[in-house]
């Protein structure tokens, strides 16, 4: 069995230390035990060694600093809006069902209380 004990290398331009490269691996840990394909070919049978691996190999994209923030908020945003663009489309769609109710029965009561020609006379 293979077994990654730190301190390993990686690149520090890239990661800025171990704190970030845990953080980095255990996302993309929880990306392969959800059944993501791994990025590279290994031994390792632990999707922690895997997820490891593949952040010392920079085989992962990941963004830090300022650029992480940005697209967080960003991420937020557009989660706002689509739960605001569903709740929308509920709303429309329960308006519009009502609306349908009240047509119904309006129809329902006019095709009752009509006569047969009346119906023909009215469609002309």
């Amino acid at each position: 069995m293979d077994i990654i004990s730190l301190p390993v290398e990686f690149d520090e331009k890239k990661i800025d230390g171990r704190f970030r490269l845990v953080n980095i691996a255990a996302q993309r840990a929880k990306e392969l035990a959800s059944g993501a394909e791994p990025r590279i070919q290994t031994k390792a049978r632990k999707v922690t060694t895997l997820a490891i691996q593949e952040a010392i190999l920079n085989k992962l994209e990941f963004l830090i600093g300022e650029e992480a923030a940005k697209a967080q908020e960003e991420l937020k945003k557009l989660d706002f809006r689509k739960v605001l663009e569903e709740r929308k489309r509920e709303v429309e769609g329960e308006e519009l069902s009502e609306l349908e109710k009240d047509l119904q029965i309006y129809m329902h009561e006019k095709d009752e209380s009509a006569s047969p020609d009346e119906l023909f006379e009215s469609e002309e």
